[in-house]
């Protein structure tokens, strides 16, 4: 399997680009803010032939790149339908003062081609399954992506801005809900295996073992101390 990722935008935002092997299909997960040139630039290194775009939430930072990236290769978006207001009112995602900030230098909308995500789905792109988990709490619509162990590869988590190295997403913007990204750490995160690959929103690359014994968030979920806020650790992402 290959997965090409990289940090884009302001926010330093990751994009990964999956495939089963260099010269395939791909599925491209979150193109946000700038990810465009970089989505190209990946496509052509890998030879790859994008057939979707699926993202993990609505916020702009994950977002701002879907209509160029689906417009260029033609394919259609994924997004959960919680959140698919954000891809064309980011104001009302982020709330008034940081929305105006960003609408003078971002066109938003949405891709002419745009499906649900639901909880519990098997996604068939590209040759290769993406199941769906339903995460609300740093927004209504977040979700999640697994796919499973292949061969010698570990299973692999997208997280989006669900779990993040040390640390968990924002829940101070619209939408979101502090006890009810416990709940989604609790039902999502803490019954996969502790070899599952964690690739986040934002910062680097961690397992589920890992954050089972440091994260304080979810040594917290897990241990059932309720929603009381760890301080330890900030949280990232927008």
């Amino acid at each position: 399997m290959l997965i090409a990722g990289f940090p884009a935008g302001a926010w330093g935002t990751n994009c990964y680009l999956v495939a089963p092997a260099a010269g395939e299909e791909c599925v491209i997960i979150d193109p946000g803010h700038q990810a465009a040139q970089g989505v190209e630039d990946a496509v052509r290194k890998h030879r790859l032939k994008p057939v979707a775009v699926v993202l993990t939430h609505g916020h702009i930072d994950h977002v701002a790149s879907v209509v160029p990236v689906c417009g260029a290769h033609d394919v259609p978006a994924w997004i959960h339908p919680a959140d698919r207001y954000m891809m064309s009112d980011p104001e009302k995602a982020l709330g008034r003062s940081i929305g105006q900030q960003l609408m003078g230098e971002l066109t938003v909308g949405e891709p002419d081609d745009v499906k649900e995500l639901t909880d519990g789905a098997a996604l068939e792109l590209a040759g290769m399954e993406f199941s769906v988990a339903h995460a609300p709490g740093h927004t209504k619509g977040s979700v999640t992506f697994r796919m499973p162990e292949q061969a010698d590869v570990p299973p692999v988590f997208f997280s989006g801005d669900l779990l993040f190295a040390g640390s968990i997403g924002r829940t101070d913007l619209p939408g979101g809900d502090h006890a009810e990204i416990l709940r989604s750490l609790e039902r999502v995160c803490l019954p996969l295996d502790d070899s599952t690959v964690v690739l986040s929103g934002h910062g680097p690359q961690t397992t589920i073992g890992r954050e089972r014994t440091t994260n304080p968030f979810l040594r917290q979920v897990a241990a059932g101390l309720g929603d009381g806020t760890p301080t330890a650790a900030p949280r990232r992402g927008m």
